[in-house]
């Protein structure tokens, strides 16, 4: 059973574009899912639907276990520039009614595990793009979600940077399990991130195919310099040529 079902979703915009025409997928618990896709081909707005911040124009969103808590990490960071990491991270939890001892303790913790012990007293002008990044994500994840939408939240950041990211990333994810829907216009993060790849098609988006990425966590470095990983993105990229053909 999955986490959740989208069938034959569309969305048109109120100026008449239409940014998803029919758009289908299963999210199972559990998994990191990459939407791969061209930009400009709705993969934002079907996390956004998700999400529940936006309503589809036709189809259906259905959750067969019940609506999880989830978090969302935009492309940027989004935080507070007059406030600390720590109270940017602590913020769903203030909204939430806990206690400020409380969630001040959850949000030092959440800000460790993406590596940024230490720097729970500084503020957004003082930190890095990456190291922002990893504040939205501490913030997204400081509620303990089952599912985490991930919107190109590394694409504005330098190849190295990015790839730290990426790695830390699923770091936290095998460390939590929390289900992930990473969306990406980049193969090769797709590949190296993910256990399974839905790839759309140009606007209005769809799904036009899926591709199970069998390679072995944990992903190191060494992962993505491998021969396996070389094919694996000459097949990612071949879908992808093919759905913005089609």
């Amino acid at each position: 059973m999955p986490l959740v079902r989208v069938r034959d979703v569309s969305r048109v915009f109120a100026n008449g574009v239409q940014a998803l025409g029919g758009a289908s997928l299963d999210v199972e618990a559990g998994e990191f899912l990459s939407v791969l896709g061209p930009s400009g081909c709705g993969k934002s707005t079907l996390l956004r639907l998700i999400a529940g911040l936006a309503e589809p124009t036709a189809g259906t969103i259905d959750w067969p276990q019940g609506r999880p808590d989830l978090g969302f990490v935009f492309q940027e960071p989004t935080l507070m520039p007059w406030t600390t990491a720590l109270a940017n991270v602590a913020l769903p939890l203030k909204l939430r009614g806990v206690a400020r001892s409380e969630r001040e303790a959850r949000a030092a913790e959440a800000l460790a595990g993406v590596g940024l012990q230490g720097f729970e007293k500084s503020y957004p002008r003082e930190l890095s793009g990456g190291m922002k990044m990893r504040v939205s994500i501490a913030r997204a994840l400081v509620t303990a979600p089952k599912l985490l939408l991930m919107d190109e939240p590394f694409a504005a950041l330098d190849e190295i940077t990015r790839r730290r990211l990426n790695t830390d990333l699923l770091e936290l994810w095998q460390r939590t399990r929390f289900t992930a829907v990473f969306v990406t216009h980049s193969v090769f993060e797709s590949v190296f991130l993910s256990q399974r790849i839905v790839v759309m098609s140009a606007r209005p988006g769809r799904v036009r195919s899926e591709l199970a990425i069998p390679a072995p966590y944990p992903r190191s470095e060494a992962f993505g310099t491998s021969a396996d990983y070389a094919a694996l993105c000459r097949l990612t990229s071949v879908q992808l040529s093919e759905a913005m053909a089609a």
